[in-house]
């Protein structure tokens, strides 16, 4: 893999984003003032700090009159100019691990500076608070800085306390006072002004202590030394710095989820080498090596299982806590363990471009993210620091004024600075947002943005889609009605041929059926798909039409005399489809799609949160009421087409009525883009989980809801952090002000410092319990969906064949009898079929790789076409030709794959 020059990607809206670590913020003045500068620069459209990560994520057009290269560094001059540190993040070929093992270490090192200067403070601070008011608590002190003529050494001791505190600390002094030069005042900036408004009184009173000495009035000079500030000023640092250690050790369990999926990706591979096995580092790891993996070790990277069998735990991937069993041609993904039995695989995606690097990506490329009410926070945030200084400035003001002397107005002014938090502020939802997609991303549910995350979270209507949503999405044909004069093979065999170019789970269902019966499956060709009907083929020399009612009604076939059979069928759930033959009903197909076993919980909950549920399907009316009774959805859109489904989605969300889309497919994927917020089923094509602002990685539909409850869990959270934050301003601010000193409420600097750095602390610690949120159904429907699966992995798979009587043409098709039952073994090869070969091919993942077989085998000159099944490991080629054996093999492996002549 090469290895890109900076960390960046291109966005749905077109934009190409970049990313870049911003260095020196610490409140969301900060952040306001950052993403000021970068959007001032040409070229940027678009500019969003995270102040939890220190990072910004910028946007600017992808256009050829963009450098991108001149843009990113006019951005860092800008920023470097307001005062902050910025650079261009670069991305490197290695996985996501790297980068959140050298982030951890990076705050690891931040943290041990601050315990440093924490424990400095402390040490002064505590001396110099003993020494200035240990006398007020009768606290013995030495006698000669207790007695009246010890008091110029007595003040000059507690100003050498205090400078050791200003030292470790004069971060805040450097930046404070540094952006307010700049016109950008922040949260550094109002603690700058406090403590060095208390180190000037108490110098100035130090300078009066001695012209007081100097004139012989040791009494004054005493007296003066019991107001100096100066433990004001250290306790001001000292608690600050207190609260900020406590806030930077909660801020790093924000990402504990995300930390222990990247702790999960091993750091070597034991490589299958002609000369034997030996142990690589991952990164050298290359896509095609062979690599073993034994019990208790980690699956490096993601490929596919050639030879052994195994127990894999994948609960890191997919949240899933049963283990899946593994056996060749069997995907599996990086960080899954081996839990019993080996397996040696062939690597298929290495690197980033593995699951967890991609889950890894996603989850950060969210987190960084910004949320509508977050931007709220952020424009009261740009104003808030200058306001408190006028606050504080007319708090001194006002005092004077009053008469107050000049010692109390200051202690107010002070006061008025240090309570002030802009931090809490900015720290309220970015912190929500962080844990609550770090806890998502364990539990299954990786949302892409914190937009979706607090949309989803006024959902009042959820659209879910039938096959592979509500369904298991893997039909089978359970019952067949057959013509008075029709053969079940000859049937069967001509369903399968004119269904194998589709990739529809009903039409894979029959091919499927051919292959379990036995059915030789003859060429067919002309091939045409009506979209939510069927498809029409030509096998032979017949015209072969497989499809609904609306299919057979719109090519002329009378149906009436499998109408009771297709009604029977739609009461029991299943869908019907027509087998037709040259304009004649030969059969009716009866395939069943069963109920998940978690999709009637999922609909339950999802009403209990007073979500209305409809369920989108293009099967008949009646097939959907009857799955309808057995999930217990509100409503039901039956015979709807991809468009159909679009069209509803949009309607109801102009409604305002707050829409989810749960689907899994192609069809689904206008549906998830046009919903407020789109949800797709893991096991579902890339398209859908593309298109969709969630992705549901257990493919079960009760992560919807748990998703829903997230978002709901995450905004209680973020609206009381909001609340806190603001409320505690709109308190504090009066009461450190003097506004109540009449009734004697009022506060010392020292303790508004404490207060400031309480409030920082509880908004993060509020957070944090999002780290437990767990959905509170999920231990009682997991053992039932468990159970249920075991029963559903017992059924036997027999077809169930009947026959038409004669007399049914008439009038008598209700009275259909079964003239045979089970499974049926009869070969049937049209005449007009060639000479076929089949070949074994190992390698194929996904439909994708299927068509890329096809296609190559196809290409083969004297290949009439081609049948790849996937699950069997499978392709049959029909000849037109002679063609040789190495033609057709080596036509495969010049794909990727490994084939053999079967």
């Amino acid at each position: 893999m090469l290895e890109q020059p900076a960390a960046s990607y291109v966005c749905e809206e077109g934009y190409v984003k970049q990313v870049f670590d911003i260095t020196g913020m610490s409140c969301a003045a900060c952040s306001a003032r950052v993403e000021k500068a970068a959007r001032g620069v040409d070229g940027v459209a678009d500019a969003s700090v995270n102040l939890l990560k220190n990072s910004m994520e910028l946007s600017y057009d992808d256009g050829a009159a963009i450098d991108s290269a001149r843009v990113n560094e006019a951005v860092c001059a800008a920023i470097e100019h307001a005062g902050y540190g910025a650079s261009v993040r670069e991305a490197h070929s290695t996985a996501a691990v790297r980068a959140g093992a050298s982030s951890r270490a990076t705050a690891e090192s931040e943290e041990r500076r601050m315990r440093l200067r924490l424990a400095v403070s402390i040490v002064c601070g505590v001396a110099l608070c003993y020494l200035s008011m240990g006398h007020m608590a009768g606290w013995p002190l030495p006698g000669a800085l207790a007695a009246p003529s010890g008091a110029l050494a007595f003040a000059f001791t507690q100003f050498l306390l205090v400078l050791p505190v200003v030292f470790v600390n004069f971060k805040y002094f450097s930046n404070g006072f540094g952006n307010l030069l700049r016109g950008a005042p922040n949260m550094d900036s109002l603690i700058a002004l406090g403590s060095s408004a208390s180190l000037a009184y108490g110098v100035w009173t130090l300078y009066g202590m001695c012209f007081s000495l100097g004139a012989g009035d040791v009494a004054a000079a005493a007296e003066a030394s019991m107001g100096l500030y100066f433990e004001s000023a250290a306790m001001i640092l000292t608690l600050i710095t207190l609260g900020k250690y406590f806030e930077a050790r909660a801020k790093g369990k924000t990402t504990d989820a995300v930390t222990s999926l990247m702790d999960l990706s091993p750091k070597t591979a034991l490589l299958r080498t002609p000369e034997g096995e030996r142990d690589v580092p991952v990164e050298e790891v290359a896509r095609g090596d062979v690599l073993v993996v034994k019990t208790g070790c980690a699956v490096p990277v993601d490929g596919v299982v050639l030879e052994g069998a195994a127990s894999v735990d994948e609960s890191a991937i997919t949240g899933e806590s049963v283990f899946a069993e593994k056996n060749p041609g069997d995907a599996v993904s990086a960080a899954t363990t081996v839990r019993a039995g080996w397996i040696a695989l062939r690597a298929e995606r290495v690197g980033d471009d593995t699951v967890l690097a991609g889950i890894i990506r996603m989850v950060d490329e969210a987190t960084g993210s910004k949320a509508p009410i977050e931007k709220t926070a952020d424009r009261i945030s740009g104003v808030f620091v200058p306001a408190v200084m006028a606050i504080s400035l007319v708090t001194l003001c006002v005092w004077l004024f009053l008469g107050a002397g000049f010692e109390t107005a200051l202690m107010h002014a002070v006061s008025v600075l240090v309570i002030s938090c802009p931090c809490a502020l900015g720290l309220a939802t970015p912190t929500a947002v962080m844990v609550a997609m770090g806890r998502g991303a364990r539990s299954g549910i990786l949302v892409k943005s914190a937009e979706a995350l607090q949309t989803a979270h006024a959902a009042r209507v959820a659209l879910l889609d039938k096959t592979g949503t509500i369904t298991e999405g893997a039909p089978s044909v359970s019952r067949a009605v057959l013509a008075p004069a029709a053969s079940w093979g000859d049937v069967l065999g001509k369903a399968a041929a004119a269904e194998a170019f589709s990739e529809h789970p009903l039409a894979q269902a029959v091919v499927r059926c051919a292959r379990q019966e036995g059915v030789v499956v003859p060429a067919a060709r002309a091939f045409h798909q009506t979209e939510g009907a069927g498809i029409e083929a030509r096998v032979g020399d017949a015209l072969v039409t497989v499809g609904n009612e609306r299919m057979m009604a719109s090519c002329g076939v009378d149906i009436a005399p499998f109408s009771a059979a297709a009604a029977d069928a739609a009461d029991e759930g299943a869908t019907a489809l027509f087998v037709a033959c040259d304009g004649t009903a030969q059969a009716l197909l009866t395939l069943v799609d069963a109920v998940k076993p978690t999709s009637a919980a999922a609909v339950r909950e999802l009403k209990a949160m007073g979500i209305e549920t409809v369920m989108m399907t293009g099967d008949a009316a009646r097939t959907a009421a009857a799955v309808q009774r057995r999930c217990g959805v509100d409503r039901v859109m039956a015979e709807v087409l991809p468009a159909d489904k679009e069209r509803e989605t949009a309607r109801l969300s102009r409604q305002g009525a707050g829409v989810v889309m749960v689907g899994d497919g192609i069809n689904d994927a206008p549906a998830l883009a046009r919903a407020d917020v789109g949800m797709a089923i893991g096991a579902g094509t890339d398209i859908a989980m593309e298109a969709a602002d969630v992705v549901l990685m257990r493919s079960d539909l009760l992560d919807a809801a748990a998703a829903i409850g997230l978002s709901r869990a995450t905004m209680r959270v973020i609206k009381q952090n909001l609340f806190w934050a603001l409320v505690y301003n709109a308190v504090c601010i009066p009461v450190a002000a003097g506004v109540f000193a009449w009734a004697g409420i009022g506060l010392t600097p020292t303790i508004a410092a404490a207060a400031m750095s309480c409030s920082s602390v509880c908004v993060v610690g509020n957070a944090l319990r999002l780290r437990r949120w767990k959905p509170h159904f999920v231990a009682n429907d997991a053992t039932d969906a468990s159970g249920a699966r075991g029963a559903e992995g017992s059924d036997a798979a027999a077809v169930r064949v009947d026959r038409l009587p004669a007399s049914a043409v008439d009038e008598s098709v209700d009275r259909a009898i079964r003239c045979e039952e089970g499974r049926f073994a009869h070969s049937y090869e049209g005449e007009e079929s060639g000479m076929e070969k089949t070949l074994h091919v190992e390698g194929m993942m996904c439909p994708r790789c299927v068509a890329h077989v096809k296609k190559a085998l196809e290409g083969v000159e004297g290949v009439e076409r081609a049948e790849v099944d996937l699950e069997g490991k499978r392709a049959t080629v029909t000849l037109a030709a002679d063609v040789a054996d190495e033609a057709l093999v080596t036509a495969v492996t010049e794909e990727g794959y490994e084939a053999a002549m079967a």
